[in-house]
């Protein structure tokens, strides 16, 4: 009888721990929605603070009771709708098959693109109408100048768009080419989100550190960090499993369901006393998601509605209070 054989079964988990491919990420999936609306949006990590809720939930051990919650804190300014592209269907899924830009260009996008001098709109119109479309997606580019980080060169990426009808889909990004999303249009309080990021690098790393093995014992070789055994003599290979040095940190990371506790416009509700460190004040836009967030401070972060939000409702806490003192050490 022969060997039968086939695809390992399960997950890999975070295997293989390489860098990411680049200091924002990529985002392949998003959720179905009926609302044409765009499904996501992306801003820069302030840093955290503490909010005093009441607990809402009908069955739980504080209901009634004053929590003490940490949020993050997202800086948000508006994004940019740069252009569309239109997307064709094939036996390979989803394929990019025109692009359609705004007839001017921001100043700034020349620090992260090559920018055409001589952009013919109207053609390029006609051409992408022509174009049957399965999908529509925005890209957009971000506007640093308006955030408290003191940056210049934007970021490009694409959106989503919520909605069945793939001509209503178009309309709308047709009405929001060249125009600037706020942070509201998108989200609001309460809302489940995925947050997509790239976590915090920490270089190269042993196996302890990367790992969390067993430190050996002084007698047992003349290396204390190390592995006990790489594997079998025979077959005389290394397994995936067995513990490695290597990358730890800067890896694209996904956390589903973090919950949206508030989102203002308003920079003295959430501004500490002498501004978040390494970071400075949040001027306009922001976002409180509640808990941590990966990713140091100053980077982008972006978020998308839920794909897989709670099947049960969950009483939105009732904001008291934002602490405000100082965050300096």
């Amino acid at each position: 009888m022969p060997k039968v054989k086939s695809p390992r079964k399960g997950s890999l988990a975070f295997k293989p721990r390489k860098r990411a491919s680049r200091i924002y990420p990529v985002i392949r999936s998003w959720p179905v929605l009926k609302d044409i609306k765009p499904l996501g949006f992306a801003g820069y990590k302030a840093g955290m603070t503490h909010v005093m809720a009441v607990d809402k939930r009908a069955n739980s051990p504080t209901t009634g009771q004053l929590l003490q919650l940490p949020v993050t804190i997202i800086d948000c300014p508006p994004l940019f709708v740069l252009g569309i592209r239109a997307y064709s269907h094939d036996y390979n899924g989803l394929k990019p098959s025109k692009d359609l830009f705004f007839k001017t260009f921001q100043k700034d996008l020349f620090r992260k693109i090559k920018v055409p001098k001589n952009y013919d709109f109207e053609t390029k119109l006609k051409e992408f109408d022509a174009v049957g479309a399965t999908d529509v997606k925005l890209i957009v580019n971000t506007l640093p100048r308006k955030s408290g980080l003191g940056k210049k060169k934007p970021e490009i990426f694409e959106i989503a768009i919520g909605g069945f009808d793939v001509k209503a889909k178009m309309e709308y990004a047709k009405q929001m080419l060249g125009k600037e999303i706020s942070i509201k249009e998108t989200f609001k309080n309460g809302d489940w989100v995925d947050v997509v990021s790239v976590t915090t690098g920490k270089g190269f790393q042993g196996t302890i550190k990367r790992h969390g093995v067993k430190m050996l014992d002084h007698k047992e070789g003349k290396n204390r960090r190390g592995i006990g055994s790489m594997g079998q003599k025979r077959p005389g290979k290394l397994r995936w499993t067995v513990p490695l040095p290597g990358q730890l940190g800067f890896h694209t990371r996904t956390e589903l369901n973090k919950r949206i506790i508030l989102v203002g416009d308003k920079n003295n509700v959430v501004n500490p006393a002498g501004g978040f460190v390494k970071y400075g004040v949040v001027p306009n836009d922001y976002l409180a998601v509640q808990g941590s967030v990966a990713g140091p401070r100053k980077r982008l972060i972006r978020l998308r509605l839920s794909v897989r939000p709670p099947s049960l409702s969950r009483p939105l806490p009732e904001l008291k209070s934002i602490a405000l003192e100082s965050k300096q050490g």
